[in-house]
């Protein structure tokens, strides 16, 4: 059987410098981009906190403070998202201190920029990186990809797919779909028909790189445009979409005009169709 393959991330040394000049930093980016891999392997000089432990999601609600002095910094908070009270701490000891470098690393499976009550929180005192799947460069410097690299946009970039040889990307993306709804839309939204869910996700890949039309996709799914509007929030905040907004020299019509929509990732658009 062959062994896994490590696969070097370029924003690595982004990472690094960004620690010289800011208190903490924030590390986005969706469900299994490698994210917790990065910082474990090339930050190990660093205490390693999971938000995925509800342990540790009880201790950080009830005091937010005591919980991070139980760690001598510097520190990673992985899914730091589960715990919005973290952040005004944190806010609180930068305050204090802003000139101590490198204190904290916080990771997230959703886009922190689009969480208001954090963006608010920490506006200007970190600096933030996103990791997006594998780039064609990074799989070509890491491993011998042989005539893989003709199936990549059906693969997609996910790290896992292009470095274990005996995972099957079907199966992979079988379980993403499945955990990314049971695990992360249920601590999000009030989802209690994950179907219906995984028939927006399809509808949405039926319509990819057109105009977003709410009212289409809540026929296709048989629910209400004001829930279709809150899911499609959540799946952009969690990455897996993007929203490409419209640029017209008219101010106006750039605000009014709906955008368009795209995947993050080819190998889960595919997957869909």
């Amino acid at each position: 059987m062959e062994n896994e393959v490590w696969i070097s991330r370029n924003i690595t040394s982004q990472i690094r410098e960004g620690l010289k000049s800011r208190p903490a930093l924030f590390i986005t980016g969706m469900r299994q981009t490698g994210k917790t891999s990065l910082l474990k392997r090339n930050f190990s000089d660093f205490q390693f906190v999971s938000f995925d432990k509800i342990e540790n999601v009880r201790e950080a609600e009830e005091n937010p403070g005591k919980f991070l002095n139980s760690f001598s910094s510097p520190v990673v908070l992985d899914e730091a998202q589960y715990v919005p009270g973290i952040f005004r701490e944190i806010k609180y000891r930068i305050d204090e201190n802003r000139n101590q470098y490198g204190r904290w690393i916080l990771t997230g499976s959703q886009n922190f920029l689009l969480m208001k009550d954090i963006s608010e929180s920490l506006a200007g005192r970190i600096g933030i990186f996103h990791l997006h799947t594998l780039s064609s460069n990074e799989i070509r410097n890491s491993i011998d990809i042989g005539n893989r690299i003709n199936n990549s946009l059906v693969l997609g970039g996910f790290p896992e797919i292009w470095s274990n040889p005996n995972i099957s990307p079907e199966n992979f993306f079988d379980d993403y779909v499945t955990t990314y709804g049971e695990r992360d839309l249920r601590r999000i939204l009030d989802i209690t028909n994950l179907r219906d869910f995984q028939r927006l996700l399809k509808s949405c890949a039926f319509r990819v790189g057109q105009l977003i039309n709410y009212s289409d996709l809540a026929r296709d799914v048989g629910v209400s445009s004001v829930t279709i509007k809150t899911w499609i929030n959540a799946l952009e905040t969690g990455g897996l979409i993007y929203l490409l907004q419209p640029y017209y020299r008219n101010l106006g019509k750039r605000l009014i005009k709906a955008p368009k929509l795209y995947f993050s990732d080819s190998g889960l658009l595919c997957y869909l169709l």
